[in-house]
C-alpha cells in the first residue's frame, strides 16, 4: 500500500479490526518511509448492483447516496453518524440479496423503517421527500399514521408491564 504522505510503497499494518458491521476491515498503516500513520478500508468487491427508478430507468447503487439521504433527513437531530452507517449498511446487504435489482420504492421502504425505529423527526423528513407529499393533508395522513402506531406500542408496552 503506497503512503499518502510520501508516495513511498512499503508499509506496515500497526492495527487491524472490524468495521462496517464486519463487513470490511479497517487497517491502521505505518509508512516504513516517513513514519507517518494513515489508514485503509478493505471491502469485499461485490457484483454491480442496479436500483429500478419508478420511471424504469437503471442506475448502479450507490451507498454514499442512500447515506447523503439519510443524512439530510437526520440534520440537526441528534442521530450519529454510526447509525447512519448502520443503515446504509442494511441497504447494500438487502440490496446484493435481491439478485442484481432493487427498486427504489424497496429501498426507501427500508430506510424509512429503520429511521421510525431510530427518530421519528428523521423518519417523517425522510417521508416526506420519498413519498412525495404534495400537500398538508397527505403529510398530516402520515403523522396521523405515527402517532397512532405510537399509541398502540405505548399500550401493548404498558399491557406487557402489567400497567
Amino acid at each position: 500500500m503506497r503512503c499518502v504522505f510520501c508516495d513511498a510503497s512499503d508499509s506496515k499494518v500497526v492495527d487491524s479490526r472490524a468495521a462496517d458491521g464486519g463487513y470490511s476491515i479497517r487497517r491502521r498503516r505505518e509508512c516504513l518511509n516517513c513514519g507517518k500513520r494513515f489508514t485503509t478500508y478493505e471491502n469485499v468487491e461485490q457484483s454491480l448492483i442496479f436500483v429500478v427508478k419508478r420511471d424504469g430507468r437503471r442506475e448502479p447503487f450507490s451507498k454514499d447516496k442512500i447515506k447523503n439521504g439519510i443524512r439530510h433527513a437526520c440534520q440537526k437531530l441528534p442521530v450519529s453518524t454510526n447509525t447512519i452507517e448502520e443503515i446504509a449498511a442494511k441497504v447494500e446487504r438487502d440490496a446484493l440479496n435481491s439478485e442484481g435489482e432493487i427498486s427504489t420504492e424497496m429501498i426507501g421502504d427500508i430506510v424509512m423503517e429503520e429511521l421510525r425505529n431510530v427518530n421519528e423527526v428523521a423518519y417523517v423528513r425522510f417521508a416526506a421527500v420519498y413519498r412525495k407529499f404534495t400537500d398538508l393533508d397527505s403529510f398530516m395522513t402520515e403523522l396521523q399514521k405515527l402517532v397512532k402506531e405510537g399509541e398502540s406500542g405505548k399500550k401493548a408496552k404498558a399491557t406487557a408491564e402489567g400497567k
